[in-house]
Order: structure tokens, then C-alpha cells, then sequence
């Protein structure tokens, strides 16, 4: 079960790439498609994938900067064999020129490879992006528990 949902991810991960090459998109559509390639980052477990997704200047909670949100990635998936990321509900998007900010509801799970996870929370997501270079970078983001 675990090699499967691992590939259902990388699946997940190599459409959501596929996808600007198929079409021109507009640029909410691609940052869309960059809260998905997030999203596929963390259910593959891939802390690395997440590096280029964050600005240099990126900050979270708690003065949380872009390496410090990367060895949090490191110790969540070293912590936990299976890590799940679903967004709850629709993506909230507001655009401005080069910018955007995303809200969204996420559960996120994580567990030792049985049925069910050992541990899951909901979090209320607030995300502020800057197009750079046409790639769409997270600059900032808080989250609350819901549950």
C-alpha cells in the first residue's frame, strides 16, 4: 500500500508538470498548478521538491525561514513513513500583478503505514505568492488548527 499511494503521487506530480506544457495557462491556473506540485511534494515525502517552491525570502510562523520550513518538511517525514495533504474545500484565490494570495482548509495526516494514521489535523492555510521569472514562488505562510 505504501509504494502505491508513493506512485499515485509521483503520478500526481508528473501530470501537474505536463500540464503548462500542454497549454498556455493563465497565471492563476498556474499557480493552481504549483499549490498541486506542493501538495504532490509533501504526500511524496520529497522535502527537497519543496526548495524551489519557496522564496529565498520566504517566512512562516514564528520567523520560520525557507531552510528552517525544509528541515520541518525533513523532520515530519522522518517522523512519519506515510504523510497525507489534502485540501479541504476549493482554493481561495485573490490576484494582484506578479502576486496571489491562497487560502485554503488542509488536512494533513501522518502515520506508520497501518489503515489508519497515527496522527491528523486541519489547518486553516493563508499563502501569499510572487511570480518570478513566470514561476509562482510562496513567499509566506501561516496556518491554524481547525480541529
Amino acid at each position: 500500500m505504501p509504494g502505491r499511494r508513493w506512485w499515485q503521487a509521483m503520478l500526481v506530480a508528473v501530470l501537474v508538470a505536463a500540464l503548462p506544457a500542454c497549454a498556455r495557462s493563465t497565471p492563476e491556473q498556474q499557480l493552481r498548478d504549483t499549490v498541486a506540485s506542493l501538495q504532490a511534494a509533501v504526500e511524496a515525502r520529497e522535502a527537497g521538491a519543496l526548495r524551489p517552491l519557496l522564496a529565498d525570502d520566504f517566512v512562516g510562523p514564528d520567523g520560520l525561514d525557507r531552510d528552517g520550513a525544509v528541515g520541518l518538511a525533513r523532520i515530519t517525514f522522518l517522523r512519519h513513513r506515510q504523510v497525507g495533504a489534502s485540501i479541504v474545500g476549493p482554493l481561495r484565490v485573490q490576484m494582484q500583478t506578479g502576486h496571489a494570495q491562497v487560502a485554503f482548509d488542509a488536512a494533513l495526516t501522518g502515520g506508520s503505514g497501518q489503515l489508519l494514521p497515527d496522527a491528523m489535523r486541519v489547518y486553516s492555510v493563508q499563502t501569499g505568492w510572487r511570480l518570478v521569472d513566470g514561476d509562482w514562488q510562496l513567499t509566506s505562510a501561516t496556518w491554524t488548527p481547525r480541529l
